[in-house]
């Protein structure tokens, strides 16, 4: 038996099985794909991400996850109402995929055992302990005394142990990856709140060269027309100039959707939840600073409280709660920059 199971190798995952295991507990990190595996994300650490991975990890953010341009400077919102907001705060601009890998590397020096492309398909707690069914793993089923479920927006643990709860909300994205060239500043991340662009939110930014732009919406129709807008957009104020047929990829993917007051999902008996599947996540989907608080939390409030499982519950619930808070101030912002979410405010 495993005194915990980690379901799912993003930034909560690798945080919270690296923390268990170098504290001499017996972990196992499931992830479902096969590592390194594609991550659709903007890939921007903001500085508060650097300082957790420093703290956490006790090493700086690797130059072999890096892209280019390494260093981004912050970022420069464009309002409802079309004015630019600029805010300056030294990142780091990375490729989940390798920053991920990266990550669960360090888990499994610390100790963890690391499986990928083991998807968890059930979770069955019992009198003291939980069971966790695979498909893909070195076995089909094993046991633990708790789990920590990482797995993200759609994860099946968390709806098959509340059946009960909301039928989620998501916000539906869509980027490409472009060549060609554009009148700005390659050293920020951009975005965009005008309601015409898109029904969320829109952005730009670059990879390894590649114009990167994307929009999202709230229920995943139009979405392909809101992309022609916002690519018009960006032609007629920014010069955006696309090479023929140099469409290099497309992404689809989805994100939770937040709700007024930001509501946290912890857990239920010994499974808590930390990252998105809890609910964490800041706006512009800025999920991976609050993955690994999330993550770290959950890590800590289960060794602080081994035996007793709503202690665990009560303690992760108090350990986020700066956490927590932070998410709720920048939705506040949010709200405050566009009626889009003025139901944040």
């Amino acid at each position: 038996m495993y005194d915990v199971i980690v379901i799912g190798a993003g930034p909560a995952g690798c945080t919270a099985a690296k923390v268990l295991a170098e504290n001499g507990y017996q972990v196992l990190l499931a992830e479902k794909f096969k590592m390194p595996r594609y991550k659709s994300c903007s890939g921007q650490l903001i500085k508060k991400s650097i300082d957790l991975v420093r703290r956490y990890y006790g090493a700086e953010v690797p130059e072999s996850v890096l892209c280019t341009p390494t260093k981004n400077r912050g970022m420069i919102f464009t309002d409802d109402k079309g004015k630019e907001y600029r805010f300056e705060q030294q990142g780091l601009n990375i490729w989940r995929s390798a920053f991920d890998c990266w990550l669960a590397e360090r888990a499994a020096e610390s100790g963890a055992e690391v499986w990928d492309g083991a998807a968890a398909v059930s979770c069955a707690q019992g009198d003291g302990d939980v069971t966790v069914t695979f498909r893909g793993g070195k076995v089909d089923v094993e046991t633990a005394r708790y789990v920590i479920d990482c797995e993200g927006v759609v994860g099946s643990i968390k709806r098959k142990l509340l059946p009960t709860a909301a039928v989620p909300r998501y916000i539906t994205t869509f980027q490409t990856y472009n060549r060609g060239r554009i009148d700005l500043d390659y050293r920020y991340f951009h975005a965009y709140l005008q309601p015409e662009l898109s029904g969320y939110d829109a952005w730009f930014n670059v990879k390894d060269e590649m114009l990167v732009l994307g929009v999202s919406v709230r229920d995943g129709k139009g979405i392909e027309d809101y992309y022609q807008r916002f690519i018009d957009y960006m032609k007629k104020h920014h010069h955006l100039k696309i090479d023929p047929h140099r469409q290099l990829r497309t992404d689809r993917w989805l994100m939770p959707r937040v709700l007024p007051g930001c509501p946290i999902d912890y857990g239920v008996g010994r499974v808590l939840f930390a990252g998105e599947i809890a609910g964490f996540l800041n706006p512009m989907g800025e999920g991976i600073s609050a993955g690994l608080e999330s993550g770290f939390c959950a890590a800590q409030a289960v060794m602080g409280n081994f035996g007793d499982e709503e202690a665990i519950l009560s303690d992760y619930h108090e350990r986020t709660e700066d956490l927590h808070n932070y998410m709720k101030r920048q939705w506040r912002f949010a709200g405050g920059l566009a009626e889009t979410f003025g139901d944040m405010k």
